[in-house]
């Protein structure tokens, strides 16, 4: 099933590599600089087609559509069909398509695909993460040796403040920080080592759904921000890492905890 999920994934991909910038027909969601294009409804559109002729019995939710589907009991496809609307919008080569199954609210399978760099990350429970056929590891270095990758939203105003008032904290407590504005992709550099932490103080469950497995099977941590589960029925805060430097947020002085 991995497979034909990373083939359905793979074609996704190739929808935003060809994409006509100036045909993108951009329109806003609830919220400021919350958009969606006619390529993140065309991606969704096929990506629920293809994959549900794979397990036809499964829910699917997408952040394109209906919300409120029950993920509890049973298969679930949680999928963002372009993670990096923004990026994708501006042409700034930082998106990727992000698939995850669950099975009675466990997440099973975990597939995050980069076109622009062709980076293709996937993981499936007990069996490890890869990218591109590679085994993935998180990095083991303590925070004071690492990179902190970090996700704000313009429309959630109302934590732009407290995330940078944590940005300032972490950026005295590491070597340097990033912010990309792709949740999936950072979740995917912390899995290869080419971040030690993440942070974002509010997503939706289809942003760190499938990227959340392929921390786990890296070996990493991830929970919210006070260290509790994440939840796939609603969204929270997501604090994500090696655990070396997963358990030093909560040591450093200054750190947040949400929910």
């Amino acid at each position: 099933m991995l497979n034909e999920i990373v083939t359905v994934v793979k074609k996704c991909g190739d929808i935003i590599l060809f994409a006509d910038g100036a045909e993108r027909n951009v329109s806003s969601k609830e919220g400021r600089a919350n958009f969606v294009t006619k390529y993140d409804v065309a991606v969704q559109a096929y990506l629920e087609e293809e994959l549900l002729k794979i397990l036809p019995e499964a829910v699917f939710i997408g952040e394109e559509g209906e919300h409120s589907k029950a993920i509890g009991e049973g298969y679930a496809f949680i999928v963002d069909p372009i993670d990096g609307t923004t990026n994708f919008i501006k042409n700034y080569h930082r998106s990727c398509v992000s698939v995850g199954l669950a099975l009675h609210g466990t997440m099973e399978i975990g597939v995050v695909y980069n076109p622009y760099s062709n980076e293709m990350f996937y993981a499936q429970r007990g069996k490890g993460a890869f990218l591109n056929g590679q085994p993935l590891h998180v990095s083991s270095n303590r925070l004071e040796e690492g990179l902190v990758c970090f996700g704000t939203s313009p429309y959630y105003a109302e934590l732009i403040d407290q995330t940078f008032d944590l940005v300032k904290t972490l950026h005295r407590a590491s070597l340097d920080v990033r912010r990309s504005g792709s949740a999936a992709l950072d979740l995917c550099d912390i899995a290869s080592g080419r971040c030690e932490l993440f942070f974002e103080c509010r997503l939706s469950p289809w942003d760190y759904a499938a990227g959340s497995l392929i921390v786990q099977e890296a070996g990493g941590r991830i929970s919210r921000m006070d260290g509790t589960e994440i939840s796939l029925d609603k969204g929270c805060s997501v604090l994500a890492g090696g655990p070396a430097a997963w358990e030093d947020y909560f040591k450093m002085e200054g750190h947040m905890e949400l929910a």
